[in-house]
């Protein structure tokens, strides 16, 4: 570049960082970029692998979607709890009117710490949550549900009224207004989302999520979490077997998926996931029906080593470190890779 260009750009660079603030335009040769991407833990070691970078990303929009009772407000509680260990502050803004503290505490949720919200309409919701990312005194807000995000004009209709892409425009205008303040406070902000069926759809998959298109397109993360079974003790069923497809990411590469238990009561097995990935790492050993970790027997059965690791906090720990330990070396402990349409809600 020519002296006369080079002074021209540099008169340009100082008069727009003096209008608009230091870090408004940059290079992007390193000198103004976060070396470490700050995450918040899943509460899920798979999940945290499979998003590549240890967690959810801060400064960022996530969107977890999936069917009824699939998961979705629980793993956003466990992502609470792993924030508050960390001291941080968290906000749940309750569009569904669904919070439950006594299942939130017994996940680990510091219920007294946690500011809760419960708007009476959509645009209520999203204000409260632009305010709050704005004061940048919050580390992570959570928004339960997009669905339930009702704008003002639908509450003050009667039933039966007609309101075309209301909802839509909402959460377009909301994103475009709240992206940019969660990237400068550096706050998480999750929307858990509903999904539905389209109408006539002959190819493909007949499922799309609500609220429109802005969500999918301003989310940096998108996960889709779906029950694939049943946990049994005899007739007695004790949790779900659950699947997180990570089917958007914009911070590392998409299309990972982890599979943990959810234990009614309980939340996350983080004990369970340790058995099971520790196996495939062989950091725990199998053989036939007993576990084993460095030569010593653990437990007989999944159920048994499970509660063998609940009484013994410290070797969990030591195995959590030790998986984190062989994942950073690339070894990858999720099975398979999604095709780039499996299980995604399709366009609109």
């Amino acid at each position: 570049m020519s002296d006369e260009k080079s002074k021209a750009l540099a008169a340009a660079l100082a008069q727009i960082e003096k209008n608009f603030g230091k870090g408004s335009i940059m290079k992007m040769d390193g000198s103004h970029k976060d070396e470490n991407l700050e995450v918040i833990s899943t509460g899920s070691v798979g999940l945290d692998v499979a998003l590549g970078v240890g967690g959810l990303p801060r400064g960022r929009v996530v969107e977890i979607y999936g069917p009824e009772s699939s998961g979705k407000t629980t793993l956003c509680l466990e992502a609470i709890a792993q924030c508050q260990k960390g001291g941080g502050t968290c906000a749940f803004i309750d569009a569904e009117n669904a919070f439950d503290p006594i299942y939130a505490r017994k996940l680990g949720v510091k219920v007294e710490e946690l500011l809760v919200s419960q708007p009476d309409t959509g645009e209520q919701a999203l204000e409260i949550c632009d305010m709050l990312v704005r004061s940048g005194g919050v580390d992570m807000v959570v928004i339960d549900s997009v669905a339930a995000l009702v704008p003002e004009a639908e509450i003050k209709g009667e039933m039966g009224d007609s309101h075309v892409g209301l909802q839509a425009r909402l959460m377009s205008q909301a994103l475009r207004k709240l992206t940019g303040n969660i990237k400068k406070t550096n706050t998480l902000v999750v929307f858990i989302n509903q999904i539905r069926m389209k109408i006539g759809v002959m190819f493909g998959s007949p499922e799309t999520t609500t609220g429109g298109n802005a969500l999918k397109f301003y989310a940096s993360v998108r996960l889709d979490i779906r029950r694939t079974g049943q946990i049994k003790k005899g007739d007695d069923v004790l949790g779900n077997e659950t699947r997180v497809k990570v089917i958007k990411n914009k911070v590392a590469p998409p299309f990972k998926q982890a599979e943990f238990d959810i234990l009614y009561g309980e939340g996350i097995s983080w004990e369970g996931e340790l058995i099971d990935i520790g196996v495939k790492l062989n950091i725990v050993e199998k053989s036939g029906a007993w576990y084993s970790y460095n030569g010593s027997k653990i437990g007989q059965g999944k159920d048994n080593t499970r509660i063998w690791l609940k009484e013994n906090p410290e070797v969990a720990q030591e195995i959590d470190a030790k998986i984190r330990a062989a994942v950073g070396t690339n070894i990858s402990i999720t099975e398979g890779v999604i095709d780039e349409t499996d299980g995604e809600a399709p366009e609109e």
